[in-house]
């Protein structure tokens, strides 16, 4: 994944992309890039990957593809095109004619919106504030993220904040127990994005005050 997102919204060093891609040029490899998550606008790029000179020769697609409606893809270039034939791979959801009505209506929605740029100018908007006002909170790991794939590691268990927010009509998920993720829609306001900093930044405050 160009960034990690079960893994924790982890955000690789700059060059590191483009350094997977010159060893694999270097040892004839090919380089599979997991935008299943990362893609379709949501790191302020329409591929994650295109953040660096790191073009991949295989790159799986989903979820965001078809907004909400099930579906797979698979896109493969050069040499890793010609492996598979007609019917040698297969997915589920991959080609029926709902599915794939349903990504066309969405690329093009994301390209009249201009959701990628919207996703950089409003991740941005977040992480400053996210960091402006918890970077100096005791128990605030790290505050990271690329667009609107945003992570804020604490340093114990706070599973119990997804139904805190919950409650406040805020939606956020926890990954390996201690990292709250935020995943907002493409289409997030200003004033959203403000609510967001402002209902994060609560929850954290008053959960590391409770301890």
């Amino acid at each position: 994944e160009p960034v990690q997102g079960e893994g924790g919204v982890n955000v690789p060093p700059e060059g590191y992309l483009s350094g997977l891609r010159a060893i694999c040029d270097q040892h004839h490899w090919l380089l599979i890039l997991d935008e299943i998550q990362s893609g379709m606008c949501r790191t302020g790029k329409w591929f994650a990957n295109q953040h660096e000179d790191a073009l991949p020769d295989v790159m799986p697609l989903a979820k965001g593809l078809a907004n909400g409606v099930p579906i797979g893809a698979c896109l493969a270039r050069g040499e890793a095109a010609t492996t598979f034939g007609p019917g040698n791979h297969g997915s589920t959801f991959g080609g029926n004619p709902l599915a794939c009505a349903a990504a066309l209506a969405t690329i093009g929605a994301l390209e009249k919106t201009g959701a990628s740029a919207n996703a950089a100018r409003q991740g941005q908007r977040i992480l400053d504030g996210l960091r402006a006002n918890l970077t100096s909170q005791n128990g605030v790991v790290d505050i990271r993220g690329k667009g609107l794939m945003i992570g804020v590691e604490l340093e114990r268990d706070c599973r119990e904040l997804i139904a805190r927010a919950l409650s406040r009509g805020l939606l956020i998920n926890v990954t390996h127990e201690k990292i709250i993720r935020i995943l907002p829609p493409l289409i997030i306001s200003d004033a959203e994005a403000d609510q967001i900093v402002a209902g994060v930044t609560a929850l954290v405050t008053e959960f590391f005050k409770s301890a």
